[in-house]
């Protein structure tokens, strides 16, 4: 690990403007993926700021009926808050099917949606990649594949992102709110949150350096029967293959999201509308354009398998 220098910030303000005055800084909250990156040096910031103290650590109601929740509640307590498993169980269902629960106990709600891809040529230095040091090249594209992204990819990058609980909050229409180093607060849908990868898959999101996520809002309730179901090669401990989230009425309308397939959670319109018409049309629409390798093809059929597990269930 290379050396770096590091502070505490104690408001929102303070960690924006500390940014600003840094070179090659970082926010570090709970660290779970940052510092093992600092480790294999794939990250090496020359500065950290550390906002795990700042007072976003709230769950709270919104006007609207939603919840608000801050950016530094961890994942743990978000998935055991009563409001959030009886009104948004998607998204308990999807914070525990992710990493063990020492980790859950550290993670944040940020630094959850914020985390870097698991692509194994990602976490490789001798390997190139063009998330890690843009313009050496992609090694997984004609490499070892199976893992990787069957839609969304580009001819630079096939990785895709990690997230459980980015995916329910996806099909929840979750917003993240933000501010700068100058103090201008902006709302982000996640539907806009994270970038293509292009010819330029180091730029995840949308986020300006220094701008800092203070919290997710969720809209009101929307009722229905939610699932998260996590295909994975072990039972623990282990990123998806493919995952399901759906949010089911009873008249058989509904969301869907997926993870395991892109560079971000998936979700498609076409694919919500094509819900009471069964798992294969879905699929359809939710996978159109999808362009695997000959490794990672099997995912389409899984998610159109899982995809009818779930719907099934929902029915009861």
């Amino acid at each position: 690990m290379k050396s770096f220098t590091y502070e505490r910030a104690d408001t929102v303000a303070a960690a924006t403007a500390a940014f600003a005055r840094a070179k090659d800084a970082r926010f570090i909250a709970g660290g779970t993926n940052l510092l093992d990156l600092m480790k294999l040096e794939i990250e090496t910031p020359a500065h950290l700021i550390d906002v795990s103290r700042l007072a976003l650590d709230r769950i709270d109601a919104t006007p609207e009926g939603g919840l608000r929740i801050g950016a530094m509640v961890r994942n743990t307590d978000l998935a055991s808050d009563t409001r959030v498993r009886r009104d948004y169980g998607l998204l308990s269902r999807a914070l525990v099917a992710g990493a063990s629960g020492q980790l859950r106990n550290k993670a944040t709600t940020a630094g959850n949606l914020l985390q870097r891809t698991r692509c194994p040529y990602f976490y490789d230095t001798n390997q190139p990649c063009n998330k890690r040091k843009p313009g050496t090249g992609c090694a997984a594209i004609g490499g070892f594949h199976r893992l990787h992204a069957v839609i969304g990819a580009s001819d630079a990058c096939i990785a895709t992102h990690p997230s459980d609980m980015a995916v329910a909050m996806r099909a929840l229409d979750a917003s993240v709110e933000t501010v700068d180093a100058a103090g201008k607060a902006r709302v982000i849908p996640i539907a806009d949150f994270y970038r293509a990868p292009g010819t330029t898959p180091h730029l995840e999101t949308v986020l300006a350096p220094g701008e800092l996520i203070t919290a997710v809002t969720l809209p009101k309730p929307v009722g229905g029967t939610h699932i998260y179901h996590k295909v994975r090669d072990r039972a623990s401990y282990a990123f998806a293959l493919i995952s399901v989230g759906v949010v089911v009425q009873k008249d058989g309308t509904g969301r869907v999201a997926l993870g395991g397939v892109g560079y971000k959670p998936w979700r498609v319109s076409a694919a919500d509308a094509e819900l009471p018409r069964g798992a294969k049309a879905v699929t359809a629409a939710l996978l159109d354009g999808a362009k695997p390798g000959h490794e990672n093809a099997y995912k389409l059929p899984l998610v159109e398998r899982t995809l009818a597990g779930v719907l099934a269930q929902a029915k009861g």
